[in-house]
């Protein structure tokens, strides 16, 4: 199948031959979710603040710091922009890496205009309604739509402008830079001298969620969103891929950093999600905001609907009507993988699901359950990082996630549209490895369930769980 959709989000960059045929439906999903997020950029150019430092958060010891908790130099994004380097429009023919990286960003990555995007109107009404002034020198702001270093930590050629930059993934290049250009230079060798392993999934899924959800250093909170923010939803994988990537996952970059396998990507991208809201509701100061938890715990859409719409069914153990839920669109993804993965763990995570859930209504000990489920999400992390995952658990992840649906449990839009995403992660990578033959057939089912999650407004889980149906029949689940 022709890469035509890929092809039209990519018009005036470089052709992206590394993407593969990626599904339409997830696409037109993601389309709809970033432009929600991103916003429209407005070519404008402003003076570049200077920012206190950020907060910084222990990490165990197996973690590298995060990019934006290095103290090195930030050297700026001019400095990978040679034509010789990864700046040039075509890939080169004899190289182990594209060398369009850099114009592969800056052409057609939202990343590149985050910063721009401060300019603008919406911007400028979150600030005004959260009385922070200027939006584009609000360290609120400034944390995840730029490479927020403080001054001292720029090189000559940084640039605030620059967005959500080469350094602010791939980490401050004073050490690495050098190393990343002399003869015979190796992946190991660069990550020694401060490279971030975006390779690894673990550590791209705590970057990626470092602003997508938040941490202990920077996070969306209710208030946000109250103020204007759109409403935040991440899948690593499907994001990965439609940002666009930048590169190219052949036998020379597995021979060079690790196997590559997209649904565990995904999985392990899920599993992080669930890690960090734990940590989120466990946190006595994220955790609430005043008499109130910290409303972004929750569903959006068990209180923002409207009151004529009586659709109420029950689909969580001991949760009545009424009842206001966390936000399990990433736990329902787990309890799929792990039934997979471990299935005695998956039953034990289920079930610590649905005590988290009760605990709403009073029914039990919300911290001690969040911490015991935290500990098994990390098991089944740890779990999938060492485990090739064969034909027939991809199968069973896909039927799990299908059956999920079909028993009532993608009610809410919030599951349902990471399901959207799951399912088209999980169906691409088994495309890409012939496990699954018809792309036609394949994007036809997509196509219906990304329909059924195009308006949240207007979601109707029939029309879902009747998509979710005819996509099982479709593959042959």
């Amino acid at each position: 199948m022709k890469k035509t959709a890929i092809l039209l989000a990519c018009t005036g960059g470089p052709r992206m031959d590394n993407l593969g045929p990626r599904l339409i439906a997830i696409l037109a999903l993601f389309a709809a979710v970033a432009a929600a997020t991103v916003g429209s950029a407005l070519a404008q150019t402003a003076t570049q603040p200077t920012s206190p430092p950020p907060m910084t958060t222990a990490q165990p010891a197996a973690h590298p710091p995060l990019p934006y908790q290095v103290t090195d130099k930030s050297m700026g994004v001019v400095n990978c922009a040679n034509s010789l380097c990864h700046g040039s429009v075509q890939p080169f023919k004899d190289s182990n890496v594209l060398q369009t990286e850099y114009v592969t960003w800056s052409r057609v990555d939202k990343h590149a205009r985050a910063y721009k995007v401060l300019f603008n109107e919406q911007s400028a009404r979150i600030a005004r309604n959260l009385g922070l002034g200027n939006a584009a020198e609000a360290k609120v702001c400034l944390d995840c739509h730029a490479h927020n270093v403080v001054k001292a930590q720029r090189g000559e050629r940084f640039k605030f402008d620059d967005g959500v930059s080469c350094e602010a993934c791939h980490g401050p290049s004073e050490r690495w830079l050098p190393k990343h250009v002399e003869d015979g230079a190796k992946h190991a060798g660069n990550l020694a001298a401060g490279l971030f392993p975006t390779d690894d999934p673990s550590e791209r899924a705590r970057l990626c969620l470092s602003c997508h959800f938040g941490n202990a250093d920077r996070f969306v909170t209710h208030r946000i969103m109250g103020a204007g923010h759109p409403r935040l939803s991440f899948e690593l994988e499907t994001f990965t891929t439609v940002e666009p990537a930048h590169f190219k996952i052949d036998s020379d970059w597995e021979q060079r950093k690790r196997l590559w396998d997209g649904v565990k990507v995904w999985a392990i991208g899920q599993t992080l999600a669930v890690s960090e809201m734990m940590d989120l509701l466990t946190d006595p100061k994220r955790g609430h905001d005043g008499l109130f938890p910290e409303l972004v715990l929750f569903d959006c859409h068990a209180c923002h609907h409207p009151m004529s719409e009586k659709r109420w069914a029950p689909r969580i153990p001991g949760l009545g009507p009424g009842v206001v839920r966390l936000n399990d669109s990433s736990m329902l993804m787990v309890r799929a993988i792990a039934r997979v993965v471990d299935p005695e763990l998956g039953n034990r995570i289920v079930s610590r699901m649905n005590q988290l859930q009760q605990t709403v209504t009073g029914g039990g000990d919300a911290i001690g359950t969040a911490r015991s489920l935290k500990a098994d999400v990390a098991q089944l992390t740890a779990e999938l990082d060492q485990r090739t995952l064969t034909a027939a658990d991809m199968r069973g992840v896909l039927a799990a996630l299908v059956d999920e649906g079909l028993n009532g449990q993608f009610r809410d839009y919030a599951g349902a549209e990471q399901a959207t995403m799951a399912i088209g992660s999980v169906t691409n990578f088994m495309y890409q490895k012939g496990i699954l033959k018809s792309a036609r057939d394949i994007n036809g089912g997509l196509a219906n369930l990304q329909a059924a999650v195009a308006n949240d407004e207007r979601y109707s889980p029939g029309q879902f769980e009747t998509a979710l149906r005819n996509f099982r029949g479709t593959v042959g689940l």
